[in-house]
């Protein structure tokens, strides 16, 4: 089986304020966060990290853009999972982006639940890209849910203690639970399809 590693996330922000907010919700969503405010930056902070596994990057930085970035990333990188982040964008961009299997495009201002939901994809793409198979995966979302219900029923469905003790975020909390309610309603109680 795969080495499960931390969540790692790499940011490339211009805007002070957004580059703070972002890593604040990557690290309430369960990732440790670094930063950069130009694409320059992140790949100099990219060359001394062993594994990129999420970049979440600003498609119109100084200097180099970020697809330009993701370019320079991929050869060193090749299991990288982007984000693009965007206040506006065009064609050639866009297909670019294509090209490159970037998973999602996220508009600027980003609302946290799209950003969470993008983020998660981009991991479980990550884990695909590294040897985890879906079988494998799929015993880590229940342990994780095991862990999960285990910690509600010691606190008493108390979800802000049970967050706490599990050391993410309520938001978290409150998505898992939504993600385990909506597989519920799909399979059966067996874990068959219904």
């Amino acid at each position: 089986m795969a080495e499960i590693r931390e969540r790692h996330l790499l940011i490339v922000e211009d805007e002070e304020r957004q580059r703070t907010m972002l890593s604040r919700a990557a690290a309430e969503f369960g990732y440790i966060a670094l930063s950069a405010a130009s694409a320059e930056e992140a790949l100099d902070l990219a060359a001394g990290l062993e594994h990129v596994q999420i970049v979440l990057v600003d498609l119109n930085l100084p200097g180099m853009t970020g697809i330009e970035f993701l370019e320079a990333l991929v050869p060193s990188h090749p299991h990288a999972q982007a984000l693009v982040l965007t206040g506006y964008g065009d064609l050639e961009a866009a297909q670019r982006a294509i090209r490159l299997e970037v998973v999602d495009f996220l508009t600027k201002p980003c609302p946290l639940d799209d950003l969470e939901a993008a983020l998660e994809r981009a991991w479980e793409r990550y884990l695909t890209a590294t040897g985890l198979t879906v079988i494998e995966a799929r015993r880590i979302r229940d342990v994780e849910r095991e862990m999960i219900m285990s910690a509600l029923e010691r606190h008493g469905s108390h979800r802000a203690e049970a967050a706490r003790e599990l050391g993410i975020s309520l938001r978290t909390l409150y998505y898992r639970l939504s993600q385990y309610e909506a597989e519920d309603r799909i399979m059966g109680r067996d874990g068959d399809p219904a």
